[in-house]
């Protein structure tokens, strides 16, 4: 996978350098790459930005810098462009298994008040956002973006089903887990999980995440394909269908 960020800010990408992203680099799986789209303005002073058509506050970004930078770039067919805008598609697990299989990702990072128009209707695969709040900037959505894709990659993570049952993966959230010393303080292990029985164990870990998700996230049970066993077992904690 390729990944190019357009960013009036590519210094904020260093942190990029570390942990699963750095080994993902180091082994070719991804290359990353920054784009000052600055340097891509026609305007004799590098301005990006300019006071909207029709009146209002705070400045937008002008389209031949960003217009310009896309140009610049070996793009194809298949290359999705994101926006990263609070007006997107709210980011989710399911975005995130979806971009992971990419070859090529371009990440429009804004700044100030907004976008021209014409950015978003031509250039754009995906506007998407990370939540409900306003950040100053799209490179700290971007990089969580990126992290959440790439990890999702094979041969990124050491063992390749070791995010298979994170929180989101399977629909429900993440059953608790333990490691040594099974006892801590008097603070013990679940002997289940000491059992040897991993039938009983696969049961228990299923258990306990329909139990965090209904006590946590309930929301998503009404899209989770809950079975007669675990509406069962969730009336016992009160759940009502």
């Amino acid at each position: 996978m390729r990944i190019d960020y357009l960013t009036l800010f590519p210094e904020m990408f260093e942190s990029l350098n570390h942990s699963i992203m750095k080994r993902s680099q180091d082994k070719g799986i991804v290359t990353v790459n920054t784009v000052n789209f600055r340097v891509f303005s026609n305007n004799k002073h590098s301005q990006v930005d300019d006071y909207p058509y029709g009146g209002g506050q705070g400045m937008v970004l002008k389209p031949e810098p960003v217009f310009n930078a896309i140009d610049s770039l070996e793009t194809t067919p298949d290359t999705r462009v994101i926006l990263m805008c609070p007006q997107g598609a709210t980011f989710n697990q399911a975005k995130a298994e979806e971009l992971a299989h990419a070859e090529h990702l371009v990440f429009i990072c804004g700044h100030y008040e907004g976008y021209d128009e014409r950015i978003r209707t031509e250039l754009v695969t995906d506007e998407i956002s990370i939540g409900d709040f306003v950040l100053t900037g799209g490179e700290l959505a971007a990089m969580t973006m990126t992290d959440a894709i790439v990890r999702l990659i094979p041969d990124v993570l050491g063992n390749e089903v070791s995010h298979e049952d994170d929180s989101f993966s399977s629909g429900l959230l993440e059953h608790p887990q333990y490691t040594r010393p099974a006892d801590y303080n008097g603070l013990q292990v679940p002997d289940v999980l000491l059992s040897g029985n991993h039938k009983r164990i696969e049961e228990w870990r299923h258990q306990e995440s329909l139990k965090r998700t209904y006590e946590r996230r309930p929301d998503l049970l009404e899209r989770y394909p809950l079975t007669e066993a675990d509406i069962n077992y969730l009336k016992t904690l009160g759940y009502t269908e």
